[in-house]
Protein backbone atom coordinates (compact mmCIF):
# COMPACT_ATOMS: atom_id res chain seq x y z
CA UNK A 1 0.00 0.00 0.00
CA UNK A 2 1.29 3.54 -1.06
CA UNK A 3 1.88 5.96 1.69
CA UNK A 4 1.87 9.86 1.83
CA UNK A 5 2.33 12.85 3.13
CA UNK A 6 1.51 15.89 3.65
CA UNK A 7 1.55 18.47 0.79
CA UNK A 8 1.73 15.05 -1.36
CA UNK A 9 -0.57 15.53 -4.78
CA UNK A 10 -3.27 12.60 -5.09
CA UNK A 11 -5.52 11.40 -7.29
CA UNK A 12 -9.14 10.24 -5.82
CA UNK A 13 -11.24 8.67 -8.56
CA UNK A 14 -14.72 10.12 -9.56
CA UNK A 15 -13.59 13.66 -7.61
CA UNK A 16 -10.30 14.59 -9.03
CA UNK A 17 -6.60 15.42 -7.80
CA UNK A 18 -6.03 17.22 -4.83
CA UNK A 19 -3.38 17.30 -1.82
CA UNK A 20 -2.86 15.51 1.08
CA UNK A 21 -3.67 17.98 4.44
CA UNK A 22 -2.80 15.37 7.19
CA UNK A 23 -2.42 11.63 8.02
CA UNK A 24 -5.17 10.02 10.11
CA UNK A 25 -4.65 6.72 11.69
CA UNK A 26 -5.81 3.66 9.70
CA UNK A 27 -4.98 4.72 6.43
CA UNK A 28 -6.84 7.73 6.24
CA UNK A 29 -6.00 11.17 4.80
CA UNK A 30 -7.57 14.34 5.05
CA UNK A 31 -7.35 15.50 0.83
CA UNK A 32 -8.19 19.14 0.28
CA UNK A 33 -9.86 18.63 -3.62
CA UNK A 34 -11.42 21.03 -5.35
CA UNK A 35 -12.25 23.51 -2.35
CA UNK A 36 -13.21 20.61 0.21
CA UNK A 37 -11.82 18.97 2.76
CA UNK A 38 -12.31 15.16 2.58
CA UNK A 39 -11.33 12.34 4.59
CA UNK A 40 -10.49 8.81 2.59
CA UNK A 41 -8.73 5.80 2.95
CA UNK A 42 -5.37 5.44 1.39
CA UNK A 43 -6.55 2.31 -1.10
CA UNK A 44 -8.70 5.03 -3.14
CA UNK A 45 -5.78 7.37 -3.58
CA UNK A 46 -3.23 7.28 -6.53
CA UNK A 47 -0.28 9.71 -6.45
CA UNK A 48 -0.62 12.39 -9.06
CA UNK A 49 2.14 14.24 -11.09
CA UNK A 50 3.16 17.11 -10.19
CA UNK A 51 1.37 18.83 -13.14
CA UNK A 52 -2.20 19.25 -12.91
CA UNK A 53 -3.94 17.03 -15.48
CA UNK A 54 -6.49 18.41 -17.88
CA UNK A 55 -10.22 17.36 -18.31
CA UNK A 56 -11.23 16.17 -21.49
CA UNK A 57 -14.99 15.90 -22.09
CA UNK A 58 -15.77 13.58 -24.56
CA UNK A 59 -18.07 15.15 -27.93
CA UNK A 60 -21.32 15.94 -27.32
CA UNK A 61 -21.79 14.95 -23.75
CA UNK A 62 -22.94 17.26 -21.36
CA UNK A 63 -21.44 16.09 -18.11
CA UNK A 64 -23.87 18.65 -16.18
CA UNK A 65 -26.74 17.02 -16.67
CA UNK A 66 -25.18 13.59 -15.87
CA UNK A 67 -25.40 12.46 -11.51
CA UNK A 68 -22.53 9.72 -10.35
CA UNK A 69 -24.03 6.47 -9.89
CA UNK A 70 -23.63 5.64 -6.03
CA UNK A 71 -21.42 2.52 -5.84
CA UNK A 72 -23.71 -0.51 -5.34
CA UNK A 73 -25.05 -1.51 -1.56
CA UNK A 74 -23.82 2.17 -0.18
CA UNK A 75 -26.17 2.93 2.76
CA UNK A 76 -28.66 6.08 2.13
CA UNK A 77 -28.71 6.67 5.97
CA UNK A 78 -27.33 5.92 9.23
CA UNK A 79 -28.23 5.35 12.70
CA UNK A 80 -26.87 7.35 15.46
CA UNK A 81 -28.94 5.62 18.13
CA UNK A 82 -26.86 4.38 21.05
CA UNK A 83 -23.70 6.30 20.45
CA UNK A 84 -22.02 8.97 22.50
CA UNK A 85 -22.07 12.30 20.83
CA UNK A 86 -18.04 11.60 20.24
CA UNK A 87 -18.98 8.58 18.68
CA UNK A 88 -21.55 9.70 16.42
CA UNK A 89 -19.55 12.87 15.09
CA UNK A 90 -17.29 10.05 13.86
CA UNK A 91 -19.08 7.85 12.48
CA UNK A 92 -21.22 10.94 10.65
CA UNK A 93 -17.90 12.32 9.19
CA UNK A 94 -17.40 8.85 7.24
CA UNK A 95 -20.70 8.40 6.38
CA UNK A 96 -21.20 11.83 4.81
CA UNK A 97 -17.15 11.61 3.61
CA UNK A 98 -18.47 8.42 1.82
CA UNK A 99 -21.68 9.75 0.59
CA UNK A 100 -19.92 12.26 -1.17
CA UNK A 101 -17.18 10.52 -2.69
CA UNK A 102 -19.98 7.89 -4.13
CA UNK A 103 -22.45 11.09 -5.37
CA UNK A 104 -25.49 10.36 -3.38
CA UNK A 105 -27.41 14.10 -3.86
CA UNK A 106 -29.42 13.52 -0.40
CA UNK A 107 -29.02 10.71 2.97
CA UNK A 108 -30.59 10.66 6.40
CA UNK A 109 -29.38 10.69 9.48
CA UNK A 110 -30.81 9.11 12.02
CA UNK A 111 -30.54 10.37 15.57
CA UNK A 112 -33.57 10.21 17.27
CA UNK A 113 -35.66 12.57 19.06
CA UNK A 114 -35.28 12.10 22.95
CA UNK A 115 -32.78 14.57 25.00
CA UNK A 116 -31.36 16.13 21.24
CA UNK A 117 -27.39 16.07 22.55
CA UNK A 118 -26.99 13.90 19.59
CA UNK A 119 -29.22 15.82 17.46
CA UNK A 120 -28.51 19.43 18.23
CA UNK A 121 -24.18 17.92 17.97
CA UNK A 122 -25.40 16.48 14.27
CA UNK A 123 -26.97 20.10 13.19
CA UNK A 124 -23.50 22.13 14.48
CA UNK A 125 -21.33 19.94 12.17
CA UNK A 126 -23.33 19.80 9.08
CA UNK A 127 -23.81 23.32 9.52
CA UNK A 128 -19.77 23.98 9.30
CA UNK A 129 -19.69 21.87 5.61
CA UNK A 130 -19.60 23.63 3.02
CA UNK A 131 -20.59 20.24 0.74
CA UNK A 132 -24.24 20.52 2.54
CA UNK A 133 -26.73 22.65 0.92
CA UNK A 134 -29.49 22.02 3.66
CA UNK A 135 -29.99 19.79 6.87
CA UNK A 136 -33.91 19.23 7.57
CA UNK A 137 -36.15 17.71 9.81
CA UNK A 138 -37.90 14.65 8.25
CA UNK A 139 -41.52 16.33 8.61
CA UNK A 140 -43.17 12.88 9.05
CA UNK A 141 -40.26 11.86 11.90
CA UNK A 142 -38.26 14.60 14.12
CA UNK A 143 -35.72 11.75 14.67
CA UNK A 144 -34.60 12.02 11.23
CA UNK A 145 -32.63 14.74 9.29
CA UNK A 146 -32.61 15.07 5.70
CA UNK A 147 -29.18 15.97 4.53
CA UNK A 148 -29.00 16.95 0.66
CA UNK A 149 -25.50 17.91 -0.87
CA UNK A 150 -24.66 21.23 -3.30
Amino acid sequence: MTTFAPGDRVHLAGLGTGMVREVRSGGRYVIDIKGRAVVVAGSQLERASDAPARSVKPAGVDSSSQEPAGRAGTARSIDLHGKTVDDALDALEVFVNDALLDGSREVRVIHGRSGGRIKAAVHRYLRRLPAIASARLDPHNPGVTIVTFS
